[in-house]
């Protein structure tokens, strides 16, 4: 099979990790994940990003595939289901406005730079030699450490569900597709009232 450009955008993820493990401001990069599927799906009406461009996505297909340490079984009927799926959204969006919170503390000066990397939403680990000074608004850095935090945690969970089910079971219930999805039905509806 023929490849495409595309093809190579793990590279991207596993350098954005990497980048951000050493200077956390590299985090402002993960925002270009967040922006792209959703002008895809809002312009296009599809879930090209997922299908095509989501690098993370080809990381696990990678290591999980061609590398096997996927045990590639089955994903469980519930987490396939509509309430585990909109329900991790939500509890996405509940963290992901709770790290926007805390950006805003840091910004107004009510509250001090935390510089830890949060795992899975509850472990705190001292990230201190990824963020090398106040050359910018200590804001801008806690959004990194925040953003950073959520995309290594999504990576950690897509990773244990690659090993222990199919290599790409992260994007049965990755809250990006999961509101890709509901944009493309959305405009799909407008489409054909």
């Amino acid at each position: 099979m023929k490849k495409h450009w595309y093809d190579y955008l793990w590279i991207l993820s596993l350098t954005y990790l990497v980048l951000g493990f050493f200077n956390i401001l590299f985090a402002w990069l993960g925002l270009l994940c967040f922006f792209i599927p959703l002008i895809i799906s809002v312009t296009k009406g599809s879930k090209g990003y997922c299908n095509h461009y989501c690098g993370r996505g080809q990381l696990f297909s990678l290591l999980g595939g061609n590398f096997g340490l996927s045990r590639k079984k089955d994903i469980p009927k519930w987490m396939k289901s509509k309430w585990f799926r909109y329900g991790f959204l939500i509890f996405f969006f509940i963290m992901f406005f709770q790290m926007l919170w805390n950006t805003w503390l840091v910004f107004s000066n009510v509250q001090d730079l935390k510089q830890v990397v949060t795992l899975l939403w509850t472990f705190k680990v001292p990230w201190h030699w990824a963020y090398h000074g106040p050359l910018l608004h200590p804001g801008v850095a806690q959004f990194a450490f925040g953003f950073y935090s959520v995309m290594l945690t999504s990576t950690i969970l897509g990773f244990f569900t690659m090993v222990l089910f199919k290599p790409r079971s992260w994007c049965v219930y990755c809250p990006m597709g999961t509101m890709t999805q509901l944009i493309c039905k959305a405009k799909q509806k407008g489409q054909n009232p």
